[in-house]
């Protein structure tokens, strides 16, 4: 009886001693952040910066004065042109001519325009849209009205169709008055769509 009096008072004080120490606390295991990745640079879409080389067809409507003449009809040409891609902005300059057969009421045919010129515009990543202006020249046959210098100016924009290849439009405004013949003043708009092989 001593004995189970003894063994039940030690089983007491060991379960009042463990009560009230509470549960055993354990440690939480750490949390380890994973790492932050460092940010990757984003490259451009496209890159228009270097030589192209293109086609282009279109219309023009050609208007003189003294005497008042007019005309218009189909132009088709070449193109070359290089630009720099600076990111938002983009510069170039380059080449153009139009060939064309546009009669001006019987008194000369129009059969050329030259294009000499620097391009400026807003980069929006697979396309951009510009200004353009410079020097131009008329080339006409018959008539002997001769040809004439002068100069140009409008708008463009430009898309990326693959990696090599775009398409582009444009309207230009021409101003004549050098021919040959005296007084003779001419006014041209011309409109255009190209295709371009940029390398």
């Amino acid at each position: 009886m001593k004995r189970i009096l003894i063994l039940t008072t030690a089983v007491a004080a060991t379960a009042t001693s463990a009560f009230a120490a509470g549960p055993t606390q354990t440690q939480p295991d750490p949390v380890v952040a994973a790492p932050v990745p460092a940010p990757v640079p984003q490259e451009p879409l496209s890159d228009f910066t270097g030589f192209s080389l293109g086609g282009q067809v279109g219309y023009g409507n050609i208007e003189t004065e003294d005497p008042d003449l007019d005309g218009d009809g189909g132009l088709y040409g070449l193109r070359s042109y290089y630009d720099y891609d600076m990111g938002d902005v983009i510069v170039g300059g380059g080449v153009q001519y139009d060939r064309g057969d546009i009669d001006l009421d019987g008194a000369t045919d129009v059969e050329g325009i030259l294009r000499v010129g620097p391009r400026v515009g807003y980069d929006l990543n697979r396309n951009w849209i510009y200004g353009t202006a410079g020097y131009a020249k008329a080339y006409t046959d018959g008539g002997g009205v001769g040809d004439s210098d002068g100069w140009f100016g409008g708008v463009g924009y430009e898309v990326f169709l693959t990696d090599n290849v775009t398409a582009g439009a444009e309207v230009l405004y021409h101003k004549f008055s050098d021919f040959d013949a005296s007084d003779l003043e001419a006014d041209a708009t011309t409109a255009n769509i190209s295709v371009n092989y940029r390398f």
